[in-house]
C-alpha cells in the first residue's frame, strides 16, 4: 500500500511538472521567437519614386513579401509586416508596429532615384548626414510625413528639409547603432559579393522611420529605378527574387550571430562610406610601428579565447571597448599576411570580418595605415 502511494505521488509530481512545462512554453514560446518587422516603403496614395515608369511602392512590397516568405520557413522566426497590400501607412505607425511587436530587427525596403544614371545598392542606419547626398536621400523618404494628418504634433515639429532636425532624432537609437551597422554590412556584403551589385556602402542619415523604432534598424535602398538597366532589373521577377533572398540570408546570418552571443563587430570607422581600405598593397614595407589584426566579432559576453569558441581559429585575442568585447584574429605588421588571415577567417564563416590597423597600440583608420610606408 505504501509503495502504491509513493508511485501515485511520483506520478502526480511528474504530471504537475509536465503541465508546468507545457504552460510555460505556451505562455512564453511566442516571445522567445526572433521577431523581424519588414517594412515595405511607401504605399497607397504614396507611390514613392517613379523612375523609368516603375513604381517604388510595388517593388518594395514584392521584395518584402518574398523576404518574409523565406524567413517564415524558419520556425524560430516570427515575421511582422507594416503592410502586406497597397495601402498608405504613416511613418509614425510603422515604428509603433515594430515597438508593439517587441521586434528584434526592423528592416525597411526602398528604391532610389537620381537625375543621373547613378546605380548601386546602399543600406542606411540612423545617424547624422555625412554629406549632402545622404541628406537628399533622407529628405525624399521623410517627405511622406507631409501626406499624414497632424504630422506637426506627431513628429514634434520635425522638418525633413532641415539638416538640423536630424540631430534631434539621433537620441534613443545610439545603443543599437553597432547592431544596425552589423546587419547593414551583412546585407551590403551579400549584394556586392553574391549579386555583384555596385556597392555604395553602409551610410548614415536621418530617416524618421528608423527613429520611430527602438531596436536595431536599417533602411535598404535596392538600387536606382532611374538607371535604365538597374530599374529594369529591380522591376523584374528575377531581380526582386535575387534581392529578397539575399536580404533574408543576411537577416539569418545576423540571427545566427545573436544566437551564438557573438555579434559581428562592425564599426562606423571601418564600414561606413568614408572607408578607403580597398587600396591594394603590393609591398610589405609598412611602417614597423603599425600592426594589423582581423576583427572577427564583438559581443557583450566575455568569451574564453579558445579555438572551440571561434570555429577552430587560434591566436584569438580580445579587448573590451565601450562595454563590448572585440575579438581579433592574428597580429602582424605585414599587410599581405593579414589579408591571408582575413581570407582564412572568412572561410571559417566570419564573412563580415575586417582588418583593423593599430599604431603603437592605438587604433587608426586602415586607409591611413596603408598610406604609410617604412623609411
Amino acid at each position: 500500500m505504501r509503495t502504491n502511494s509513493l508511485s501515485i505521488l511520483v506520478s502526480f509530481i511528474l504530471v504537475l511538472t509536465l503541465s508546468s512545462f507545457i504552460l510555460k512554453n505556451d505562455a512564453y514560446g511566442q516571445s522567445e521567437k526572433f521577431v523581424v518587422v519588414l517594412d515595405a516603403g511607401h504605399g497607397g496614395k504614396d507611390s514613392g519614386n517613379l523612375g523609368n515608369g516603375y513604381r517604388e511602392k510595388d517593388i518594395a512590397l514584392n521584395v518584402v513579401l518574398k523576404i518574409g516568405e523565406e524567413l517564415e520557413k524558419n520556425p524560430n522566426i516570427k515575421v511582422v509586416y507594416t503592410r502586406k497590400t497597397d495601402v498608405f501607412v504613416d511613418l509614425f505607425e510603422r515604428g509603433k508596429i515594430a515597438n508593439r511587436a517587441k521586434a528584434d530587427l526592423f528592416v525597411s525596403v526602398h528604391c532610389n532615384a537620381h537625375k543621373s544614371q547613378a546605380f548601386g545598392t546602399e543600406t542606411f542606419v540612423l545617424g547624422i548626414h555625412k554629406n549632402q547626398t545622404n541628406f537628399e536621400v533622407a529628405k525624399k523618404e521623410n517627405a511622406v510625413i507631409f501626406m499624414e494628418n497632424d504630422h506637426e504634433s506627431k513628429y514634434d515639429g520635425f522638418d525633413p528639409n532641415s539638416p538640423e532636425s536630424a540631430i534631434s532624432i539621433m537620441l534613443g537609437q545610439e545603443e543599437y547603432l553597432d547592431q544596425s551597422i552589423f546587419l547593414a554590412s551583412l546585407i551590403q556584403d551579400n549584394f556586392t559579393n553574391k549579386l555583384k551589385r555596385n556597392n555604395r556602402k553602409v551610410k548614415q542619415a536621418g530617416f524618421i522611420v528608423l527613429h520611430q523604432s527602438v531596436m536595431p534598424s536599417v533602411l535598404v535602398e535596392l538600387g536606382f529605378l532611374t538607371n535604365n538597366a538597374e530599374g529594369a532589373y529591380l522591376n523584374s521577377k528575377k531581380g526582386q527574387t535575387d534581392m529578397s533572398l539575399n536580404i533574408a540570408d543576411a537577416i539569418l546570418k545576423y540571427k545566427k550571430a545573436v544566437d551564438l552571443n557573438v555579434e559581428g563587430g562592425a564599426l562606423i570607422d571601418e564600414h561606413l562610406e568614408d572607408d578607403d581600405s580597398s587600396e591594394i598593397i603590393t609591398s610589405t614595407a609598412i611602417d614597423s610601428d603599425i600592426e594589423f589584426k582581423v576583427q572577427i566579432a564583438a559581443s557583450s559576453n566575455d568569451l574564453i579565447t579558445k579555438p572551440y569558441n571561434f570555429k577552430g581559429l587560434e591566436a584569438v585575442t580580445k579587448v573590451k571597448e565601450e562595454g563590448l568585447y572585440k575579438y581579433y584574429y592574428g597580429l602582424t605588421s605585414d599587410y599581405n599576411v593579414i589579408k591571408r588571415l582575413e581570407d582564412e577567417a572568412k572561410s571559417k564563416g566570419y564573412t563580415s570580418c575586417f582588418i583593423v590597423a593599430f599604431k603603437q597600440g592605438k587604433k587608426i583608420p586602415l586607409s591611413d595605415a596603408l598610406k604609410t610606408t617604412a623609411n
